[in-house]
Parts: C-alpha cells; sequence; structure tokens
C-alpha cells in the first residue's frame, strides 16, 4: 500500500511569495528524486493558495524525505509566511496519486491543521480547508 501525502498552504502576503516559490520547487524536486517517491506534484489555487500532492512507497521513504534537504529548510519558514496550513496522509492501494478533488475531500474531512506563527480567522477555527468567499 502506498501513502498519500496532501498539504494545503496559504501565503500570507505577496512579499513572501517569491521565495516561497523557489523553495516549493526546490522541496517538490527533491520530492521527485526521493528513494520511494511514486510521484509529487503542486497545485496553484486562487489568490495565494498552493497544494502539494506526494504518493509515497511507505512512511519511511515520506520522514525521510521530510527530513532533509530543501524540505527540512524551508519548513521553519512556512511557520511565519502562511497564515494557513493542513495536512493528511492516508495509505491507499493505488500506486497513482490520488485525483485533487479526492485529496481536497481527504484533507476537509481527515486532515488537521498545522502550526503558523499569523494563523488566520479560519484557521484558528481549526478549518482545514476554508469556504472560498
Amino acid at each position: 500500500m502506498a501513502l498519500a501525502s496532501i498539504t494545503r498552504l496559504r501565503v500570507r502576503s505577496i512579499r513572501y511569495l517569491p521565495e516561497f516559490l523557489v523553495r516549493a520547487l526546490a522541496s517538490v524536486r527533491q520530492a521527485r528524486g526521493s528513494s520511494g517517491c511514486l510521484g509529487a506534484d503542486v497545485r496553484r489555487e486562487v489568490k495565494l493558495i498552493f497544494w502539494t500532492r506526494t504518493l509515497w512507497r511507505d512512511e519511511q521513504s515520506m520522514r525521510a524525505f521530510m527530513s532533509n534537504g530543501a524540505h527540512r529548510a524551508v519548513m521553519p519558514k512556512i511557520l511565519n509566511w502562511c497564515d494557513e496550513a493542513s495536512v493528511t496522509h492516508w495509505q491507499q492501494d493505488s500506486d497513482s496519486p490520488p485525483d485533487w478533488s479526492t485529496a481536497e475531500n481527504k484533507i476537509q474531512t481527515e486532515g488537521r491543521t498545522s502550526m503558523v506563527q499569523n494563523p488566520s480567522p479560519a484557521h484558528r477555527r481549526g478549518e482545514t480547508v476554508p469556504s472560498r468567499v
């Protein structure tokens, strides 16, 4: 069984966007080159909202990726750059990444918020995918 991982991040200011994009793309490149990665991509939603979708052979492979390289370097910065952050992981039978509608549903129903220093009101309420206004 493969391990799917989905993250949703909202960059809180356009001033953080250039470095966020550089670092996010470096993390995706790192994931794609990591042992045990079965797929990795990024999706931009409206305004400053970004999603990542990765699929791993196992949890050990995912954790090795998370604790090294570009991903490890960017994680402390996310605390300040983002005002919303959420994540979910689940085991799936398929070795293909879940479609985006499944990913969004999973993060809404099974996801959890991640720590940020300047949370939005929706983040403070525990909304992993706030309603679009």
